[in-house]
């Protein structure tokens, strides 16, 4: 006997999701990440990220997109984009767009910020895949900083075993670092871009 059938292994994954109190479908196959259901990692960050109504966020590395479509539901008032290298993701995250009705989210084809021209965020989330390596992950983190306004967040997930070197490249890149929760395998850490002088006055 054939230990899986080729073509079930061909076909969608479909399931639902409660993410911060938003139900969502999602299509996925096999080959994406987590296929079959919402990874702990991913929740952990979605039970801790720090959503406001009117936040424009990014998904960064969205997979088939369950951080950037929850995000999308948290800030109706803002705008989402979903971004990812992975061609197949793209396709995947823009039928879960559709498929859960968001019209506030958008899907990108691209390598990290590559292809974002210069677009501005209040809200920078991810689930950083710990095979990048350290190099690749300082590049995205600083990029972050880059495309965040005054005040704006970044927010992520990792592998508990890196927590330190995140807690380092953070600190190094935006002059502050919170370890918002540490849970069994993953840490949520966040670091916000200074807002500018007088601005909370001018508010």
């Amino acid at each position: 006997m054939p230990m899986f059938d080729v073509t079930r292994l061909r076909e969608d994954v479909a399931f639902e999701a409660e993410l911060r109190g938003q139900r969502l479908v999602f299509a996925s196959r096999f080959g994406l990440f987590s296929p079959r259901a919402i990874d702990e990692g991913t929740r952990l960050l979605l039970d801790h990220l720090d959503v406001r109504p009117d936040d424009d966020c990014l998904d960064l590395g969205c997979g088939y997109g369950a951080i950037g479509l929850t995000a999308a539901r948290l800030a109706p008032q803002g705008g989402t984009v979903l971004v990812d290298r992975d061609v197949v993701a793209v396709e995947y995250a823009r039928r879960n767009v559709a498929a859960n009705a968001i019209g506030n989210a958008e899907v990108v084809l691209g390598d990290g910020f590559m292809g974002l021209q210069g677009r501005q965020f209040d809200l920078v989330a991810s689930n950083l895949p710990a095979k990048a390596g350290n190099e690749a992950l300082y590049l995205l983190l600083a990029d972050a900083r880059a495309s965040l306004r005054p005040g704006g967040r970044c927010t992520v997930v990792t592998l508990s075993g890196m927590r330190r070197f995140i807690e380092r490249a953070l600190e190094e890149l935006f002059g502050n670092y919170e370890k918002v929760k540490q849970g069994r395998m993953h840490t949520v850490a966040t670091s916000t871009v200074p807002a500018l002088p007088g601005l909370d006055e001018a508010n």
